[in-house]
């Protein structure tokens, strides 16, 4: 069977372990713990290690979905995740532009360890004070068409399988380019 290893990532809150929990078809293994600093204004529990989830989306094919912990604190991590990774999700908080710079350095991380396809996942974009996908990108310092930018709400399996099927997608066109 072929697996497909792909990184969710993004900073605290943004929705991975919901994105993976939403769509895994195994009980998903979580690092979660009681947030015990400023995150518990944000939420009560916190990933600090990995999400684990599993996804068949032919008979020989299978994705393994990694959550990240979003704290910079865990990048060893981030580290680890994403060299055995053929593609990543960054979520951004589309309602929290004070998290931009974070995930500016999520994606900047990413880019330095690997050259694997991408997509930006943008998520809680029907709050109030949410910020475009332009923005978003000018704000990461993505000047170009080649990533592509997607809504996404995390709990929402139709919409998370969308998120997906575009990523593995890329996935596609890039080992079809590169053949």
């Amino acid at each position: 069977m072929e697996i497909l290893r792909i990184v969710v990532t993004g900073n605290v809150g943004a929705g991975k372990t919901s994105f993976i929990r939403t769509i895994s078809e195994i009980d998903v293994v979580d690092t979660d713990r009681r947030a015990t600093d400023e995150l518990v204004e944000i939420k009560a529990n916190t990933t600090v290690a990995l999400d684990f989830g599993r996804l068949t989306i032919s008979p020989n094919q299978s994705l393994h979905l990694y959550g990240t912990p979003g704290q910079a604190r865990f990048d060893f991590m981030w580290d680890i995740l994403i060299q055995k990774a053929h593609a990543y999700i960054l979520l951004i908080d589309a309602h929290r532009p004070e998290h931009l710079r974070q995930n500016r350095k999520i994606l900047h991380f990413c880019k330095q360890r690997t050259n694997i396809p991408y997509l930006v996942g943008i998520t809680h974009s029907d709050c109030p004070g949410a910020w475009e996908a332009e923005d978003i990108a000018l704000g990461l310092g993505i000047w170009d068409d080649s990533v592509p930018f997607v809504t996404v709400n995390a709990t929402e399996p139709v919409s998370v399988r969308s998120a997906l099927i575009t990523l593995v997608e890329s996935l596609t066109d890039c080992y079809l380019h590169h053949s």
